[in-house]
């Protein structure tokens, strides 16, 4: 087969230096943060300045291109504190700066703003302990929060309350189940005199009963639960205005039909001026948007700028972008050409030209230089597994590349846009930030990190291309080999698998985006071996939606092309061979080993979905239609009828109080094995949700192992 390898050793002289030690990992270590690469913490830049801040031993520092100096001890922000009558701090807490000499920080339930030149502390902001999602706008320092189901607006000293009688109705809080982009539900003005927000009805959805357990008498925990081809929540947005007190309401249905009631309402965005908001609405079926704007006073539609249709579907993940200085101009991300790219619009909806073209993705946009001229934004143009910073002159649509180093970057701009904080890890470079200019010289080096693994004895991991199961597209895949891979022996192979949309597991990071687990399986004698399938992230939209109405089919006829690579290995083990993942990726791991019982000895999955008419509205029903519409599709892709294809062993996992991929999947999957005469090993995290977080982490880790090493 033919394939493209980048190999990374890490060997003595290449990576690790030549002390390189011969320390196992344990399984109690796979949690250990000592064992990721050291960040620096707060780095940002001091408002319109060139100057930067981080903390380090309890004290803020701020340093320049050519030095750095103490800035603020934590003894001295306490003692501010002792004057604002305010609770000691333990450490230096994390800060944002708001102006030149002003930064914000919280606190036990307080927002704080500290002046550098006063040193004094000033607008302390109060919030009950049981707030959530906050939002300060740090113009006016009004904020929003949520308590239960409503949401409150802070004024000064006054409080204004939303809420309803009806208890399905929510306010203030993120939609559509956080598909879209969408992470928040409140959205200030550019001013901070107006706060768009959220109003979600879903009392005409059915409710999901998660079991607490832990109770004396288990306790019913509902969970609002819109399966695919079921009634779906409905949503509004909602304008307070806080100089008036008045709250109006955007007219975004042409009428009373349950398909107005159940548009999406995404990517909100307001006018510079305040004046109007826009908002990208989106039909049930996603395969028709429409950018629309509203009058922020009155909630009339104001004009549908234009609108976007896929045989497929559409999906918008990221608000408009007014260029800074010109009202009359803003960004728009699509995938309208099969590519996500930057476009340019008026505000009458004209396109004026779309300023970036080619086969790859814009990933999101970052900032303007000062005037405006360059728009700096994320990209894969080199390199797929990459994420680097870019920028394109409005005009001529010239594209340079700011961030040098190969590798997977995060930037911070400064005011003016001419200078950047440069943070990336790559396959040989664990972290490093450096202070560099927007023609991607570096001007200081910030901070490197030394590797966290230098005295353990470590695999060696490869990255490279195969061809898909079409013969044409390139796949990038990840394989760690055992410690010992040389010994002349045949080594257990686990594939490791997601495989879904907006998934990226290979990435020139480091580890290439593996983590401690993978490597301390290598390090115990194992393959380990990851391809992203087509159906995967940033490759382009035909790449990723493939799958639609089908998903399963191309996502494992590409991953059977890895395994056939994975068999040339001269070391891996053919009769070897187990598949695990979780979520999307448990369910390609039942699926795989359902159809290909032959290749694969054992399976692990966690938290799988069995039947995608069980999975939620917004993500089943973009990429496989409601079930009345694509019957055939739901039918070829569930696992329930394909228990009896049942070989070898097959270890299923599931958090008792899953939210996202309910309890429902792997129970009724169970039951299709027992009345198949099928034997399949079972075990629940009574207490978590969709993933084991935290301690008992290491406990899965533990189990998953314990299982290959009996069986595998």
């Amino acid at each position: 087969m033919k394939h493209r390898i980048i190999s990374f050793l890490f060997l003595a002289s290449l990576v690790f230096g030549a002390n390189a030690q011969d320390k196992m990992l344990t399984s109690d270590q796979l949690m250990d943060g000592k064992l990721y690469p050291a960040r620096m913490r707060g780095l940002q830049f001091i408002g319109k300045t060139n100057n930067y801040s981080f903390v380090k031993n309890d004290t803020l520092y701020s340093a320049n291109r050519k030095s750095e100096k103490p800035l603020l001890t934590l003894d001295q922000l306490n003692k501010a504190m002792l004057v604002a009558r305010s609770k000691m701090l333990s450490y230096f807490p994390n800060v944002s700066f708001i102006s030149d000499c002003e930064f914000m920080f919280y606190s036990k339930g307080k927002m704080y703003v500290y002046n550098l030149k006063s040193k004094t502390i000033s607008n302390p902001m109060e919030y009950p302990t049981d707030a959530e999602n906050i939002d300060i706008n740090r113009t006016t320092y009004q904020y929003a929060y949520t308590k239960g189901n409503d949401l409150y607006v802070v004024t000064g000293k006054k409080e204004k309350k939303f809420s309803d009688e009806n208890s399905g109705v929510v306010f203030g809080q993120s939609v559509h189940r956080n598909e879209f982009g969408i992470e928040k539900g409140t959205f200030w003005s550019p001013k901070g005199n107006l706060l768009a927000f959220y109003r979600m009805d879903q009392s005409m959805v059915t409710d999901y009963p998660i079991v607490n357990t832990a109770a004396r008498v288990a306790a019913v925990v509902p969970e609002t639960y819109p399966m695919a081809g079921m009634k779906s929540h409905e949503v509004e947005v909602g304008i307070y205005n806080t100089l008036n007190d008045k709250t109006i309401y955007l007219k975004t249905r042409k009428d009373t039909s349950v398909a107005e009631r159940e548009n999406y309402l995404t990517n909100i965005s307001w006018s510079p001026d305040e004046k109007f908001v826009y908002i990208a609405k989106i039909n049930r079926g996603q395969n028709h948007m429409w950018l629309e704007r509203y009058n922020a006073e009155t909630g009339a539609l104001d004009k549908v700028l234009f609108e976007e249709k896929n045989d497929r579907y559409v999906e918008p993940t990221d608000g408009l972008v007014f260029v800074p200085n010109n009202t009359n101009q803003f960004l728009w991300l699509s995938q309208r050409d099969g590519y996500k790219h930057i476009y340019l619009y008026d505000i009458e909806g004209n396109l004026i030209k779309q300023v970036t073209k080619g086969n790859y993705e814009v990933q999101s946009i970052i900032g303007f230089d000062a005037k405006a001229e360059k728009v700096f934004f994320y990209s894969n143009i080199e390199n797929p597994m990459e994420r680097a910073a870019y920028s394109v002159d409005i005009k001529t649509g010239d594209v340079a590349r700011i961030t040098t180093a190969k590798g997977t970057h995060s930037i911070i701009a400064n005011a003016k846009g001419d200078m950047f904080i440069d943070m990336y890890s790559s396959t040989t470079v664990p972290y490093q930030a450096l202070l560099v200019s927007n023609k991607g010289k570096t001007i200081r080096e910030i901070h490197t990190s030394p590797n966290p693994m230098a005295e353990y004895k470590m695999p060696e991991i490869e990255v490279g291309t195969i061809k898909s199961a079409d013969g044409v597209t390139d796949l990038c895949y990840r394989l760690i080999k055992p410690i010992n891979y040389n010994d002349g022996k045949k080594h257990p192979v686990l594939v490791y698998v997601y495989g879904g949309p907006h998934s990226q597991m290979v990435t020139e990071s480091w580890m290439a985006g593996a983590n401690l687990y993978f490597l301390f399986l290598a390090q115990q004698g194992y393959v380990v071996f990851t391809v992203d399938n087509r159906g995967t992230d940033n490759r382009g939209f035909e790449f990723e939606s493939i799958i639609h109405r089908n998903l399963g089919v191309a996502e494992m006829a590409d991953q059977m092309k890895g395994v056939d690579f994975v068999k040339t290995l001269p070391y891996a083990d053919p009769n070897r061979i187990g598949v695990e993942g979780w979520s999307y990726g448990g369910f390609m791991t039942i699926s795989l080993k359902l159809t290909h019982p032959d290749v694969f000895k054992v399976g692990c999955a966690g938290g799988p979905v069995i039947d995608w008419k069980w999975y939620e509205v917004m993500y089943g029903e973009r990429y496989m239609d409601t079930p009345q519409e694509n019957p055939e599709g739901y039918e070829s892709t569930s696992l329930l009828g394909k228990a009896n294809n049942l070989d070898g062993r097959l270890l299923v996992i599931h958090g008792a109080e899953d939210p996202t991929v309910v309890w429902q999947h792997s129970l009724e999957f169970i039951d299709a094995c027992i009345k198949s005469g099928k034997l399949v090993d079972y075990f629940v995290y009574p207490h978590h949700p969709h993933n084991v977080r935290g301690a008992d982490r290491v406990h899965l880790y533990k189990k998953m192992f314990d299982y290959y090493q009996q069986n595998l």
